[in-house]
């Protein structure tokens, strides 16, 4: 049973990687188009600079794969193996939750788990670190920026698998209502701590300065030669890494959920079938054989 829940899990991590791809080729793509063309203007300004003050110039490194290579099968084979992977793991938590949650459809409890995979595994780690686009941030803390996102993602995951069973518990005492804001504040504070602990990257955290933003260029007579980055671009590449994540996690919520059900309920519809109650409502309304 968990082998085929996790095949349904990875089909629908398929699927949901396609749509998401789309998304991203249609709308996050052109940001970094225009990223990229920021970044080469900006070097060709520095070269001319360098090259007037008698400075030697770096060469160019090449790319080992073109543009076009890039912005379609590269990030088609990132985002769809991405959540291939992301659909069987997701299959796996939703066994687990499934084995221990009372008189919840497979449905619906597919949909609550990729709200909790949104919340935990893209959302928390985005708000502390959200996505830029070339030419933002500093190349020499990319390496520690990336531990520290992993390392906030593994936490955030750990942090509402607490919470959901720290819920479980004060349903013992309170209302599930009750005990779900108590949970749910518990998360929030948790997520607070993990933020003040871990270290900001300007621009890269949400309310710090934009000191990761490249600054207008100037000459030795303090006069702009090459703007800074446009702020809009930074905006969009962001709002449509959330877009895409939002379809990413819904759509292997809604297509995920009837392909367990199909595969879950049968089972209980039988054993529902075969109870005496159920033998006595169909011996009087005559559907009994």
């Amino acid at each position: 049973m968990e082998k085929k829940l996790i095949l349904r899990g990875m089909l629908s991590g398929l699927a949901a990687g396609l749509l998401a791809f789309v998304f991203a080729r249609i709308f996050a793509e052109p940001q970094i188009d225009k990223a990229i063309a920021y970044e080469d203007g900006r070097a060709e300004a520095q070269h001319a600079l360098d090259h007037a003050a008698g400075l030697v110039a770096h060469a160019h490194e090449h790319e080992v794969f073109s543009r076009t290579v890039q912005a379609n099968v590269g990030i088609g084979v990132g985002i769809v193996a991405f959540a291939i992977a992301i659909g069987g793991l997701y299959a796996v938590a939703f066994t687990a939750a499934y084995q221990r949650v009372g008189a919840v459809r497979a449905r619906t409890l597919a949909l609550l788990v990729a709200l909790g995979g949104f919340v935990t595994v893209f959302l928390v780690p985005f708000l502390k670190y959200p996505a830029s686009p070339p030419a933002v941030g500093d190349d020499e803390t990319i390496t520690e920026r990336g531990a520290l996102y992993l390392s906030l993602v593994a936490a955030s995951v750990i942090v509402g698998v607490l919470t959901v069973m720290l819920g479980r518990q004060l349903r013992a005492r309170y209302s599930a209502w009750t005990a779900t804001l108590l949970a749910g504040a518990a998360f929030l504070v948790a997520v607070g701590l993990l933020y003040g602990f871990l270290p900001s990257f300007g621009s890269l955290s949400v309310g710090s300065p934009d000191t990761d933003i490249p600054q207008p260029l100037l000459d030795p007579d303090g006069n702009i030669v090459f703007p800074g980055f446009p702020a809009d671009v930074v905006y969009a590449f962001r709002l449509y890494s959330v877009g895409a994540q939002l379809i990413l996690w819904g759509t292997l919520g809604l297509v995920f959920g009837p392909l367990a059900q199909r595969l879950l309920e049968p089972a209980a519809a039988k054993a529902r079938t075969g109870s005496p109650a159920s033998l006595a409502v169909e011996s009087a309304t005559g559907t009994a054989s």
